[in-house]
């Protein structure tokens, strides 16, 4: 690789360093560029940097100078960087609007800004290889936005905290993401009506589990396999009950730590959202006296 794409990959970092954007370095298809020191271990490791190793993608953002020149000492392939969004100080919200498979999603937010009343201050504008555009603004630490795809409009991916955006400069397999013409050089803090919009509100809490004649397999059919298929099996209007209540029995019978996520995904793949799955779970986990 021509060393020059990688010395204009770190230049462009500390730059975005020093104006308080955490950042770390990006490989050309977009990813974390530092290996994971997990990496035989995964997802088994849920571990963000708790380790003290570099390899944690967004989780080793930084502004730190030294810190920055040592992840990038370590993927001397790195062509671009990456931007942590959510963190402090600025809180970056990125909006992705996307052009392909016939989207138009810079069109469709333009509507919903309308139909709000909602008026974006002049800020930071990305021209990504695609053809689409990211609009970065700052939130607050009183909000925090989350990632989400196609939920504000079709087309709107909302990158907050936990994810983020590549930095201008960065070069990938598609092209260059660029400063688009006229862009502000700083981004400009979202109007609390947007901030709103970004929010989704908090999930609600599960319902109690159904009684014993509502469909449960016998007791001589709750070993966690019987337990998975259970939750897979579900139907709208009854999931998030059939989760909880397989969730409870796997935790009395001790079998919760190793079934948890299974359980979760078997839940997803019928159509309950992550976040709702995994707080119904934790919700199990708790309601199991102690």
């Amino acid at each position: 690789m021509d060393s020059s794409v990688h010395s204009h990959a770190l230049t462009a970092a500390l730059a975005a360093a020093r104006r308080g954007l955490p950042v770390f370095p990006l490989s050309r298809a977009k990813q974390p560029a530092v290996r994971s020191p997990h990496h035989a271990d995964w997802p088994r490791v849920p571990c963000r940097g708790e380790c003290g190793r570099i390899g944690h993608g967004v989780y080793d953002a930084t502004t730190d100078t030294d810190a920055i020149h040592t992840l990038f000492a370590a993927a001397p392939w790195a062509t671009g960087y990456g931007i942590a969004c959510g963190r402090p100080p600025h809180h970056l919200i990125g909006l992705d609007l996307d052009v392909k498979s016939g989207a138009d999603a810079p069109r469709v937010f333009e509507s919903l800004l309308v139909a709000r009343g909602i008026v974006l201050p002049p800020t930071v504008v990305i021209l990504t290889p695609g053809g689409g555009r990211h609009i970065w603004l700052t939130g607050h630490s009183e909000h925090t936005v989350p990632n989400s795809v196609g939920r504000l409009a079709p087309g709107v991916d909302i990158r907050g905290a936990g994810g983020y955006l590549a930095g201008p400069g960065s070069r990938t397999l598609h092209g260059t993401y660029r400063l688009a013409p006229r862009s502000a050089r700083a981004p400009a803090p979202a109007p609390r009506a947007l901030l709103r919009l970004l929010t989704p509100p908090p999930p609600e809490p599960p319902p109690p589990p159904p009684p014993p004649d509502a469909g449960h397999p016998p007791a001589a059919e709750r070993r966690p396999d019987a337990l998975i298929r259970f939750v897979a099996a579900s139907h709208p209007g009854e999931r998030n009950a059939r989760l909880f209540w397989a969730a409870c029995r796997a935790y009395e019978t001790g079998h919760g730590g190793e079934v948890a996520e299974a359980l979760i995904r078997a839940a997803m793949a019928t159509g309950l959202p992550q976040r709702e799955a995994t707080a119904t779970v934790a919700s199990a986990a708790r309601h199991m006296p102690r």
